[in-house]
């Protein structure tokens, strides 16, 4: 692809647009950051069984934590009215609730923060006409995607405070994925707003970039239906499961789509089928990249991506082994997000930075 300008480089407007660019660029980078510590201490709290200490949802009172023995105790009595309290942590001492009270607090704190140092800089960024006509859409489509998946965790806590002693694992995973999504589309627009040493790559090579990225979300939210079901914890062994290949028993439960969800054994059997369904074709977007676009970044970074990759498994397998020990299983849960923010990354790459205002691209 070649880009014809309307304009010199040289030209006032067009520096104002790069500066402009870099501000937006560096708030959105700023957002990852803070994404990225609100997932892991998502997956903090549903470790530690953390999740259902507050029964409550309060999206402006809830902020402010209790501040003194009469609140604490409160705050103690209604989690002791739901079944987890009854049947799991029954005869647990106000400390103990405390400790998995505050796992929770922060996620909601952090959670209503993203929202604020999104949506607040935002309104800066269009007052003040810093943010490109094109731009906006996408920025908005991630503010309303937040706003939704504030209501997807309230839901998704709703499951386990009446019949369950813990949370759906259809609403877990959907929770997951939609905080994964909104990680990955902060990045595409980032890095589609970030200069690019080299032009697009071709449509195969933007392909495959494109693919892995949507296998990666998937796996992820195969990822949230083993922790819903605590699958990892069920087949401990590598690389075989309860003693095979492929296991048996994996259509037990009728209808025959619910083992796919329902199953520990199923669903953390078709998790593996994506890790090495992931590999094979991190390997071969290596290889073919390397062979078409030779020493170029757009190589280069399929050879990190595969790395990172190899990494993750390497990770999970060692999580599995070692029975999802919290250390390994956040470690697990983090790097999924550095290799997704990669891999969208390297897509958004392949195809080249937003074009400025004033520039057409042509086919080359």
């Amino acid at each position: 692809m070649a880009v014809s300008a309307d304009y010199a480089s040289s030209t006032p407007d067009r520096e104002r647009l790069l500066r402009n660019r870099a501000q937006v660029r560096f708030w959105l980078y700023c957002i990852l950051a803070v994404l990225f510590a609100l997932i892991l201490v998502g997956g903090a709290t549903r470790m530690t069984g953390s999740g259902l200490s507050i029964t409550e949802w309060k999206p402006i009172h809830g902020v402010i934590p209790p501040l003194n023995e009469a609140e604490w105790q409160e705050e103690f009595l209604k989690y002791q009215q739901i079944p987890q309290y009854e049947k799991i942590n029954h005869g647990m001492s106000l400390s103990e609730f405390q400790f998995i009270f505050w796992w929770e607090w922060a996620h909601r704190l952090l959670a209503r923060g993203v929202g604020f140092i999104f949506a607040i800089p935002l309104v800066f960024f269009w007052a003040t006409r810093r943010i490109e006509k094109g731009l906006m859409p996408k920025l908005l489509g991630i503010l309303a995607l937040g706003g939704l998946q504030g209501a997807i965790g309230w839901w998704m806590v709703a499951s386990g405070l009446v019949e369950r002693v813990n949370v759906s694992q259809y609403r877990l995973a959907t929770h997951l994925t939609i905080a994964s999504l909104i990680f990955m589309a902060t990045m595409v627009v980032a890095r589609g707003l970030a200069p690019h040493s080299q032009g697009a790559a071709d449509r195969g090579t933007q392909r495959i970039a494109g693919i892995l990225t949507l296998l990666l979300i998937v796996q992820i939210y195969l990822g949230g239906l083993v922790a819903g079901l605590h699958a990892g914890l069920s087949y401990t062994t590598w690389p075989l499961m309860d003693g095979k290949i492929i296991p048996g028993d994996l259509l037990l439960l009728e209808p025959a789509w619910r083992n796919f969800f329902e199953s520990p054994k199923t669903v953390q059997f078709v998790h593996r089928i994506g890790a090495y369904t992931l590999f094979v074709v991190a390997l071969w977007h290596m290889i073919s990249t390397g062979r078409r676009l030779p020493g170029t970044t757009h190589a280069r970074r399929a050879v990190l991506l595969f790395i990172l990759v190899l990494m993750q498994a390497v990770i999970g397998i060692a999580t599995l082994l070692m029975q999802v020990p919290l250390h390994l299983g956040l470690t697990h849960q983090g790097f999924a997000l550095v290799v997704l923010g990669f891999a969208a990354a390297h897509w958004r790459g392949a195809k080249g930075a937003y074009p400025l205002p004033g520039e057409i691209r042509t086919a080359s």
